[in-house]
């Protein structure tokens, strides 16, 4: 019964209103709110942010905006947190004076004028986003309605990190922010500058991987067309794990890393300990760190990865209908991908023996990409970032 009057339309409309009412009230004077993939996750630049902070601005009270399911990973990590629309949350998130995001927030939540609202976003644009997406398949929400919603949303921001001076660009027209870009790389990225063995063997234990086996991380994204509902994207995997294993069982480890919107749970149980599913881990800058090679699709994740001058390939079945039809992309992958594209799962697999003993598929082209999209990541990205944002 309790449960039916939280999630009620009375209930919501209540929250709305309090929402509102009390950001028009005075600000908390240096409070900072953080969310990550809508309270899910302490994760991606918010994380860095929150850390950076905690130990150079003490100053400022920090603390997180996470959902009811986050909670344990909040408590065990020592970090201060309120639940997602509960009372405490109430009574600090439409009062704080700084707020810090990596996506979007529901439109009922608009800032309030004291606030200051700080988008990260979470990644490297290679996939079409915002209003530069010609025509929208994803359920709900139709391509006009879905541009207003953008262009709304980032009237709220005040500051938009980029990454690189190609995000930088297009990630202010596809969102039609007219507001601060901070070119300063991606604060999440300062932690792939920590390659120290002794952390890395940490995480390793942390995942149970056997000792000697190398890692493989699968970090595919999502489909706009294949939903279960609004919200909540379905994906198949493309190739046979069991062949996978039976010709790699004893080399590698496998982990699977869904995208956050991708809403199945996967059973692996029938391939052992073969493959993990890591897609709840808590920060996926901890998997780059361990993984010997990268195996993605049209997810930004290989712009960070390439920071670590490791492998990567691209497993691209369907390039024809996701680049014609989807979502369309901002770079020729074709030509500027930093590692082979291949379509089919024998060219797949073979690619991946060859790249754990051998490397790179091309080290010039990689050298280049890297060169033009990981110029700013220096380690020093959180460091640029508060100091333009927090400066009194």
């Amino acid at each position: 019964m309790l449960k039916k009057i939280k999630k009620s339309k009375f209930t919501k409309k209540l929250i709305t209103k309090a929402f509102r009412v009390l950001s028009r009230t005075p600000r908390k004077k240096n409070l900072v709110v953080f969310e990550s993939f809508h309270g899910k996750r302490y994760s991606d630049n918010p994380r860095a942010i929150y850390e950076y902070m905690k130990e150079n601005n003490p100053e400022y009270t920090l603390i997180w905006s996470v959902t009811k399911d986050s909670i344990p990973l909040f408590e065990e990590m020592g970090v201060p947190y309120m639940r997602r629309f509960s009372l405490k949350w109430l009574l600090n998130f439409p009062r704080a004076e700084y707020w810090v995001n990596n996506v979007r927030l529901p439109k009922w939540m608009p800032r309030p004028k004291q606030t200051t609202y700080l988008q990260t976003w979470h990644g490297t644009p290679l996939k079409k986003l915002g209003t530069d997406i010609e025509e929208v398949y994803m359920p709900g929400t139709k391509t006009n309605k879905y541009r207003k919603n953008i262009i709304a949303e980032s009237k709220n921001w005040n500051y938009l990190i980029a990454p690189n001076a190609y995000s930088g660009e297009i990630l202010a027209r596809a969102f039609h922010f007219k507001g601060k870009v901070i070119e300063s790389g991606y604060p999440r990225n300062d932690a792939l500058q920590n390659t120290d063995p002794s952390k890395i063997e940490k995480i390793r234990k942390s995942l149970n991987i056997p000792e000697g086996k190398k890692i493989v991380l699968y970090a595919p994204t999502w489909r706009d067309d294949q939903f279960f509902k609004k919200g909540k994207y379905k994906f198949e995997f493309q190739f046979d794990i069991q062949k996978l294993k039976e010709q790699y069982g004893d080399d590698f480890v496998l982990l699977a890393r869904m995208h956050y919107l991708v809403s199945e749970s996967f059973d692996f149980a029938q391939y052992g300990d073969f493959i993990k599913d890591v897609s709840n881990y808590y920060d996926i800058a901890d998997l780059y760190l361990v993984s010997d090679l990268l195996i993605t699709d049209y997810s930004s994740v290989f712009f960070d990865y390439a920071i670590l001058d490791r492998p990567i390939i691209f497993y691209m079945y369907d390039l024809e209908d996701y680049r014609d039809r989807l979502r369309g992309f901002y770079i020729d992958i074709e030509a500027d991908a930093p590692g082979l594209i291949v379509k089919e799962q024998d060219e797949l697999f073979t690619e991946i023996g060859r790249a754990l003993t051998e490397g790179h598929h091309s080290k010039e082209q990689f050298d280049r990409f890297a060169e033009r999209f990981c110029e700013w990541e220096d380690g020093k990205a959180s460091e640029r970032v508060v100091n333009e944002v927090f400066k009194k």
